[in-house]
């Protein structure tokens, strides 16, 4: 699996996708506060699969 998130989309991602799961978890949000895994994962990972289907990257380094 190739990386195709680059650094500031990565770190983007996970601050969002961080902040929406613990604002689920304290409450301040409903249920759909836990749809931040999805961007908190991609941002882990580096990988994004909407990216692939697309053909997109942010990545500046190719593999």
């Amino acid at each position: 699996m190739m990386s195709n998130v680059g650094s500031i989309d990565r770190g983007i991602r996970i601050v969002v996708g961080a902040g929406l799961v613990l604002a689920a978890l304290s409450g301040y949000v409903g249920l759909w506060g836990y749809i931040g895994v999805i961007p908190l994962l991609t941002g882990v990972f580096g990988y994004c699969p909407a990216y692939r289907l697309f053909g997109w990257s942010t990545c500046p380094i190719k593999k």
